[in-house]
């Protein structure tokens, strides 16, 4: 009797649940898009790296007294674990794709290839997590791939570029899946998110300034487009992309997740017309709707919703 009358309760509360994940991978996608629009805010006024540098340290120094502060204390075991992701979730994922770009790869490949992710995390999930994709699975990320070659192969021009940076992308993205999934099943999973990501930009930042060193200085360059974009990228792109990656990580798997992410090069595009008049076309429009059949492939293929 008492099951029969709390079942509309149960109902509800399911129906919730799947909304709030729904807004969640919404917001995940507007937010993980703007990170092109930031760097689109700067890369006139410095370095590639300096910027990446300056994003990850500004991020990480805002988050540092929150990090101190507030939740349980942060042992030492448990931070060493999230440096470990952040220099292959932050490190590896960002500086693999800027440094293609840098040696001329074009951007619009690059970004196909980033997008590969959620067929880098089935790649290594058997090795990882003893899963496979079903597959409908596999169907469904296929298409999403598709619908992505579809929206971002007009933008390809191969150019002289050396053989072996094309390589950097896929490197970076097999970075972001194995932290990915090394994240899903690591026991400092329970870390509050500001904490964890608080740890991982200050050692990407670490990283990053060897490579802005490199490129000729660290210090920031005194510009309004400059300081507008690094916080854009700190406070859109980072705490807000970022962030609710992590955070839809720990609500749902992996590859649902990762498979979100199809949509970004559509977004961003969208985007880069409404801030920057940059023209649309059929082409994106029509690789939008296939991702989106990928997309709805791949999460009715999961068996629940995990929260």
């Amino acid at each position: 009797m008492t099951d029969i009358a709390t079942l509309p309760f149960r109902r509800a509360s399911q129906v919730w649940t799947v909304f709030f994940v729904i807004l969640l991978e919404a917001a995940l996608v507007i937010t993980w898009s703007a990170g092109f629009v930031g760097i689109r805010f700067a890369i006139d006024h410095a370095p590639i790296f300096l910027i990446l540098f300056w994003r990850s340290l500004v991020s990480g120094l805002v988050l540092l007294p929150f990090a101190l502060t507030v939740g349980p204390p942060i042992r030492w075991k448990d931070a060493l674990s999230q440096v470990l992701f952040g220099a292959l979730a932050m490190s590896g994922y960002l500086a693999g794709f800027a440094l293609a770009i840098s040696f001329g790869v074009p951007t619009g490949l690059v970004a196909l290839i980033t997008d590969m992710l959620p067929l880098a995390v089935a790649f290594l999930s058997w090795p990882i997590l003893g899963q496979a994709l079903t597959a409908r699975q596999w169907l469904g990320s296929l298409i999403g791939l598709a619908g992505v070659l579809i929206a971002s192969g007009w933008s390809l021009d191969m150019g002289n570029v050396p053989l072996w940076a094309y390589g950097l992308p896929v490197l970076g993205t097999l970075s972001l899946a194995l932290a990915t999934l090394l994240q899903k099943r690591s026991p400092t999973n329970t870390m509050p998110v500001y904490q964890s990501l608080c740890i991982q930009c200050l050692s990407a930042a670490a990283i990053f300034a060897l490579f802005a060193w490199h490129e000729g200085r660290v210090s920031p360059v005194l510009d309004v487009g400059f300081i507008g974009g690094i916080l854009w990228l700190v406070f859109v792109a980072t705490f807000g992309g970022w962030s609710l990656y992590y955070l839809a990580l720990r609500k749902s798997s992996p590859t649902r997740v990762t498979t979100i992410l199809y949509l970004s090069p559509p977004v961003t595009m969208i985007w880069a017309w409404v801030m920057f008049g940059e023209p649309l076309s059929w082409a994106m429009a029509g690789g939008l709707g296939v991702s989106l059949i990928g997309i709805i492939i791949v999460a009715r293929s999961q068996k629940a919703v995990h929260v």
